[in-house]
C-alpha cells in the first residue's frame, strides 16, 4: 500500500530529525526511559494468560484506563476463556492500569514501528485488538488486517479540537478505517464524523459513553482518612488542575473562607510531574497546607482553611465523594477539560470553566439538565460561593448531575455484547489467531 509506505518514510525521517531531542530527554528524565524496551518491541510473554487466547485492549492514558475499567471487569466475568491484556502509552496510565488490573497483564504499547508491532503481535497472538477512543496507528492496523485479527474501536469519539486534524488527513485514514471490524461510537455526532473519515456504515453503531458506567468501587485509603480527619469541615475538591488553575483557586480561597471559615480544600493536580511546583506555590501562600503523602505518618486533624495536596494517582475519583462542591480542572485554561462524571456520580455539584471540548457531549447533558455550573477564572470564587451559600441550589445541582449519570448508563453492556458477537464469528472455538 503506497500510503503506508509514505507514512513509514515520513515516520522514519521524523524519528531521525528528532533523535537528539529524544536522546536528551531519555538521558535526563526517567519517564522517557520507562518502558522503552517494550515500546521498541521487546515483547515479554504474559504467563498469566495460561494458554488462553488474548484480547489486547489499548488505553492511552489515565482517562482511557478509567473509562475501560468497568469493561475489563465485565470481559473477565463474561469471557473467562479469554485473557484480557491492557497496554497504555503514558507513564501515569501505566501506573494506574497496574494498580487496577494487576502488573501481570499490563504493558507499554509498542511504537507504531513495523518491527515493534510485529514483535508484540507474535508474542500475544491476540484473538482481537480493542482500541479505546481514537487510537489509530497505521502499522498496527495494517498488521492486524494481514493476520486476520479483528480490530474494534470502543468508546470512539472525535473531539471538536481534533476533528480538523483528522479531516485534513482523511486520505491517510480511509484505507485503514474501512477495515475495522466494528466501531462503537459515543454519540451520533462522533458516528457521523467517523463515517466521514471512512468507517463503514454497516460496522458502525452508537453504544454510548463507557464513562457513565464507571463507578468507584472500593474507597481509597485517603478517603477513609479524610472522612475522620476533616470531620466538621466542608470540603472543596479541585481535581485534575492544570497550570494557572491552582492560582485561580488560591485567589478565590479567601472569599470562600469568608463564606464558611470551616472549609478545607483538596487540591489534585492532573500531572504528577507538577506536584513539586504546586507544593512550592502552596509553600509561598499564607494558607496552612500538607501533602497527602505525609498523612499516613502524621494523621493530624485537618484545620479550618487548610489545603491538602493530593500528590497521588488513582485516588481522586474516590475523594470526590466527600466534596460539598467539586471543581473539575483543565477547563479554566484552553485544554479541553476533564471528566465531570467522577463527582457527578456522587450527587456532588460540579463547577467547570468554559474550556470543555474534550467532554462536550457529557457537559452538554449536565448543563441542559441543570447538573453543573460553568464559570470563568475571574468568577470561580463566586460560582463556588453561590453553591456554598445556597444549600437548596447545591442539592438541586448535585441531584440533577447524579440523575444524568444514572440515566446514561448501559454502554458497557452494549460493548461487551458487540465484542462477544465478533469473537463468535472470528474465533468461534476460543482459539488465538495463528
Amino acid at each position: 500500500m503506497m500510503i503506508l509506505f509514505l507514512y513509514n518514510v515520513a515516520l522514519m525521517l521524523g524519528l531521525l530529525v528528532s533523535a537528539p531531542w529524544w536522546l536528551l530527554r531519555m538521558a535526563t528524565t526517567q519517564k522517557y526511559r520507562e518502558g522503552l524496551l517494550e515500546r521498541l518491541g521487546w515483547a515479554r510473554g504474559l504467563q498469566a494468560a495460561q494458554g488462553r487466547p488474548v484480547i489486547w485492549l489499548h488505553a492511552v492514558s489515565v482517562g482511557e484506563v478509567l473509562a475501560v475499567s468497568r469493561l475489563v471487569a465485565e470481559l473477565d466475568a463474561c469471557l473467562p476463556e479469554y485473557f484480557v491484556a491492557i497496554s497504555t502509552t503514558t507513564r501515569t496510565g501505566q501506573q494506574l492500569a497496574r494498580e487496577r488490573f494487576g502488573p501481570d497483564r499490563v504493558f507499554y504499547c509498542p511504537l507504531d514501528l513495523w518491527w515493534a508491532v510485529r514483535s508484540w503481535l507474535q508474542a500475544l497472538r491476540p484473538a482481537m485488538l480493542v482500541l479505546a477512543e481514537t487510537e489509530f496507528w497505521p502499522n498496527l492496523l495494517e498488521a492486524c488486517y494481514k493476520r486476520g485479527i479483528p480490530v474494534v474501536v470502543v468508546n470512539a469519539r472525535i473531539s471538536d479540537r481534533s476533528w480538523p486534524r483528522y479531516w485534513r488527513l482523511r486520505r491517510l485514514w480511509r484505507p485503514f478505517l474501512t477495515r475495522l471490524s466494528a466501531v462503537l461510537a459515543q454519540t451520533d455526532l462522533d458516528a457521523g464524523r467517523l463515517t466521514a473519515l471512512g468507517c463503514s456504515l454497516d460496522r458502525l453503531s452508537v453504544s454510548g459513553n463507557l464513562k457513565f458506567d464507571v463507578r468507584v468501587g472500593e474507597e481509597a485509603a485517603i478517603t477513609r482518612q479524610l472522612r475522620i480527619l476533616a470531620s466538621g469541615h466542608r470540603l472543596i475538591v479541585a481535581g485534575s488542575t492544570l497550570d494557572g488553575e491552582e492560582e485561580a483557586l488560591l485567589q478565590a480561597w479567601p472569599h470562600l473562607l469568608s463564606i464558611d471559615p470551616a472549609l478545607a480544600l483538596i487540591l489534585a493536580p492532573r500531572h504528577p510531574e507538577r506536584f513539586e511546583a504546586v507544593a512550592n506555590r502552596l509553600q509561598s501562600s499564607p494558607f496552612p497546607w500538607r501533602r497527602r503523602s505525609s498523612m499516613a505518618a502524621h494523621p493530624e486533624p485537618i484545620a479550618s482553611g487548610e489545603i491538602v495536596l493530593l500528590d497521588s494517582i488513582g485516588e481522586l475519583a474516590s475523594v470526590y465523594a466527600l466534596a460539598s462542591v467539586a471543581f473539575v480542572g483543565g477547563s479554566l485554561v484552553p485544554s479541553g477539560g476533564h471528566n465531570p462524571l467522577e463527582p457527578a456520580q456522587f450527587g456532588v455539584p460540579v463547577v467547570m470553566g468554559e474550556h470543555t471540548a474534550n467532554f462536550q457531549a457529557i457537559v452538554g447533558l449536565l448543563q441542559s439538565a441543570g447538573g453543573m455550573v460553568v464559570t470563568t477564572s475571574g468568577q470561580l470564587g463566586g460560582a463556588i460561593g453561590d453553591l456554598l451559600q445556597n444549600p437548596t441550589l447545591s442539592q438541586h445541582v448535585g441531584r440533577k448531575a447524579r440523575r444524568v449519570f444514572e440515566q446514561q448508563a448501559g454502554a458497557t453492556a452494549r460493548t461487551v455484547h458487540a465484542l462477544q458477537k465478533l469473537l463468535a464469528v472470528h474465533d468461534p472455538a476460543g482459539r488465538g489467531v495463528e
